[in-house]
């Protein structure tokens, strides 16, 4: 901040406090200002919600009792200074605040009060700093190189620019050229974030960090085979992120249990039902930005004892009626220019199925059968992790496939199974 009134440069602070808000490495503030700085410092506290506080020969009693009266219950504001000029206010706030008793004092050499909180461990939220004093940058290099800040903590600097002296080109001001020091060394850390950081790998991609990445706000999704198991927790899933979602399911009443936005029916063995389901999406919503194709069936049956009936009625929804609703949402994608096609597939499509009848891993109703019993307890035998999968297991991955997060993966097969496929 190199130059302008107090009014513009607390606005910067501001600015630059929100931005650190958004970030977790190490940030600092220059303030150079000496009019109401203990207010300033109460601010940056709230914002920080900043519980343990260390001064480094700063400030005056006012200023750090302002602070003490937001810092949660608990907290500590910790001063090293070389004299005491806090005891005698601090023994009289009783008097006329109760937050006296957070401020306490190290007095004595700096450094060596400063190695004592080292050798203890402490760490702090937020570190203070007077450049006006000898030797402030010797006190940055043992903050950071003795981790006293906080890796997502904040470090201020009072007086950084010495009324404008700092700029000036020959002086033999040893204060002044102290702070020239302590500038030159901070702007060469790359520990400290100083709002010049290109990399979105340090600001996020487009400017979003990542759990912003995975948000859906605005997104429409669908999911077939919505109400129950897989589909059920898909559907709760996307919903949390942020997605409005369609709920489809061949029974209505499942459907409804499962929405709160909408629900559809939907045969997705047949291309009609498909179209109407989507049209009734893009009329309420006006997008289609997720197709989450999960529905399926098992039928359960010995490959001897399989009907044509019961091969076709497979076909038609695990095969055709996916291929069919890919087809559709694709239509509606490629118009869009943007989307994203989830289809939930069994693990037998990796795994031979060993004389089974049937294979799965995920804890639904639809193994919760009598006849399937043993066959669960064999299934425990071959995997890894020791249990079926549950529902809850797969909500993350789909929310990350989902989401913009993924943008970069297309054509893949993301298995989860617990180390199944392993043996």
């Amino acid at each position: 901040m190199p130059g302008g009134s107090c009014h513009s440069e607390v606005s910067g602070i501001a600015q630059s406090c929100r931005r650190y808000m958004m970030d977790s490495l190490f940030s600092f503030f220059l303030v150079c200002f000496p009019l109401h700085s203990g207010q300033l410092c109460r601010m940056l506290v709230r914002m920080m919600g900043a519980k343990r506080i260390l001064a480094i020969d700063l400030l005056n009693f006012p200023s750090f009792l302002t602070m003490a009266e937001v810092v949660p219950d608990g907290g500590s504001i910790t001063l090293c200074a070389t004299q005491s000029y806090l005891e005698e206010a601090i023994q009289k706030t009783p008097d006329f605040s109760s937050h006296g008793n957070k401020i306490k004092e190290k007095i004595g050499p700096i450094i060596d009060s400063m190695k004592e909180l080292a050798a203890m461990g402490e760490d702090f939220d937020i570190v203070f700093i007077d450049a006006d004093q000898r030797s402030p940058a010797e006190y940055y290099r043992f903050v950071m190189e003795n981790h006293l800040l906080r890796m997502d903590g904040m470090l201020c600097v009072k007086n950084a620019l010495m009324k404008g002296h700092g700029y000036l080109e020959n002086t033999a001001d040893e204060n002044v050229l102290d702070v020239k020091t302590l500038n030159q060394v901070i702007n060469s850390d790359p520990c400290t974030e100083q709002g010049v950081v290109k990399d979105e790998v340090f600001w996020g991609y487009r400017g979003r960090r990542i759990l912003d990445r995975l948000q859906l706000d605005e997104k429409v999704a669908y999911v077939t085979g919505g109400g129950q198991g897989i589909g059920r927790a898909f559907c709760h899933a996307l919903g949390e992120a942020g997605a409005k979602v369609a709920v489809v399911d061949l029974i209505p009443a499942k459907a409804n249990a499962v929405a709160h936005e909408l629900s559809l029916k939907a045969d997705i063995s047949k291309p009609e039902d498909i179209q109407k389901m989507l049209d009734k999406i893009v009329a309420k919503w006006g997008a289609v930005h997720i197709a989450c194709n999960n529905a399926g069936i098992n039928m359960n049956s010995s490959s001897e004892d399989t009907s044509l009936e019961e091969w076709d009625k497979t076909f038609n929804i695990n095969l055709r009626g996916l291929f069919l609703c890919c087809q559709a949402a694709g239509r509606i994608m490629l118009n869009q220019g943007y989307g994203k096609i989830i289809n939930t597939a069994s693990m037998a499509s990796l795994i031979a199925s060993d004389s089974q009848d049937a294979r799965g891993i995920v804890d639904t109703p639809l193994i919760h059968s009598e006849e399937l019993k043993p066959l669960v307890q064999r299934w425990l035998t071959d995997i890894p992790a020791g249990r079926l999968a549950q529902v809850t297991d797969l909500q993350a991955a789909v929310v990350y496939l989902a989401s913009e997060a993924s943008d970069y993966m297309t054509g893949h097969n993301l298995v989860i199974e617990g180390g199944q496929s392993l043996w």
